[in-house]
């Protein structure tokens, strides 16, 4: 890997790195940091010494190994996932920006803004007080299935190319976003919520009022059963079952309440689906249309393309639903022909993805296997789904190549 000012330069915007972020990793680290930060440390500690400052400022706490690498994110494998819960250390990562270092005794929680009677600080004690929730609910990053795009329909899109791991689910714990939004007096005029991070780049994502009083939108400082992780935004993040992974904002530190429809970066010009089929004058002032809720969604548990040995075989997987529980999942070994139903295995939960399988005697040779889930409310995935610039929502059936023998 060439470590050239213009190759830097070109890792670090692939990376979402902004020119300060660049300049105090070269001034700390040199090539070596700023290759850490972009996903690129093995690259780094070819380039140069000093590969402690590097990995000081690594874009993640956690070990990057299990994982597939993008720049700043990790996507999980998910054949290394076998329960309902997805371990912490294996839970896949979106960041715009490297993850921060915040230190939960000067923590601070703000809400203010028009839409309340009165502006409250709270301190990370403060939240741990408050009414408790759990809710286990898969997230999942909207550009999930991007590379497939590319790979089933033939016109690639821009982003990061998640295969089937931008997933994950987790037994979340906090207390709703009711509850806060209390503390701070809601007004009946209030119409947005937008919810701003301590990130580099203050990621900030509005959703309705009547979303955030939801009472499975929570705000959450415990995953799993233990302190949330810093790669998954401690001390604090919202967590919005059903909707696209931007929505669960992490690194939580204002929420502003607005007596207006709030419009910024994150539901204008990125998190909105453009192409032919969303015209921007019909979303303006929106450059397409705007994308909350996920789409329903299966996945073989295999790493692609996969290997087998012939014979009498189980193939595990993971289906879900944002808007109900899955009901039933299918498969098919002649693109859609023919169907056959998969096991579902217990517990099915309404926010969390269910795990199913599929029993297959699997003869010699090269073969296609299609997964299809459909939800109680019947709804199923599509057979095709419009191209958008950005490669947000995929979610037609996936002919996953298997390779017998």
């Amino acid at each position: 890997m060439s470590t050239s000012p213009d190759a830097l330069a070109s890792l670090a915007a692939e990376a979402s790195l902004s020119r300060r972020q660049v300049l105090s990793l070269l001034g700390s680290g040199g090539a070596a940091a700023v290759l850490a930060a972009c996903g690129r440390a093995e690259d780094g500690a070819a380039a140069a010494e000093g590969g402690d400052a590097a990995a000081a400022i690594r874009p993640w706490v956690k070990d990057s190994a299990p994982f597939i690498q993008h720049p700043t994110n990790l996507e999980t494998r998910l054949e290394r996932i076998e329960g309902l819960l997805t371990p912490n250390d294996q839970f896949f990562v979106r960041n715009h920006t490297p993850t921060p270092r915040i230190d939960a005794a000067t923590y601070r929680l703000r809400i203010e803004g028009d839409g309340i009677e009165r502006p409250v600080e709270l301190a990370y004690e403060d939240v741990l007080r408050l009414p408790s929730r759990s809710v286990v609910a898969y997230l999942e990053c909207a550009g999930n299935w991007r590379r497939f795009f590319g790979e089933v329909m033939g016109t690639p899109a821009s982003g990061s190319q998640w295969g089937t791991g931008g997933v994950g689910c987790a037994e979340w714990t906090g207390t709703p976003l009711s509850s806060v939004l209390d503390l701070a007096g809601l007004r009946r005029t209030a119409v947005d919520v937008n919810l701003l991070g301590l990130d580099e780049g203050e990621f900030n994502r509005p959703m309705s009022v009547g979303k955030a009083l939801d009472d499975d939108t929570i705000l959450v400082y415990a995953m799993n059963g233990e302190p949330l992780p810093p790669d998954h935004g401690f001390p604090l993040r919202a967590v919005v079952p059903g909707w696209v992974g931007s929505n669960s904002v992490k690194w939580l530190g204002r929420i502003v309440v607005s007596n207006e429809k709030v419009w910024v970066k994150n539901n204008t010009t990125s998190y909105v689906m453009m192409g032919p089929d969303w015209p921007a004058d019909r979303f303006a002032p929106a450059e397409g249309g705007p994308i909350n809720e996920q789409s329903i969604k299966s996945a073989l548990a295999l790493p692609w393309p996969a290997r087998l040995e012939a014979g009498e075989r189980t193939v595990r997987g993971f289906a879900y639903s944002p808007g109900a529980r899955v009901a039933e999942v299918e498969w098919s070994l002649d693109g859609g022909g023919t169907w056959r139903p998969a096991r579902l295995a217990d517990p099915i939960l309404q926010h969390a993805w269910a795990r199913f399988e599929i029993f297959w005697n699997a003869p010699a040779g090269s073969h296609t296997v299609t997964v299809r889930a459909i939800d109680e409310l019947g709804n199923t995935q599509p057979p095709n789904v419009p191209f958008n610039e950005k490669g947000y929502l995929y979610n037609a059936p996936l002919p996953h190549p298997v390779r017998v023998g």
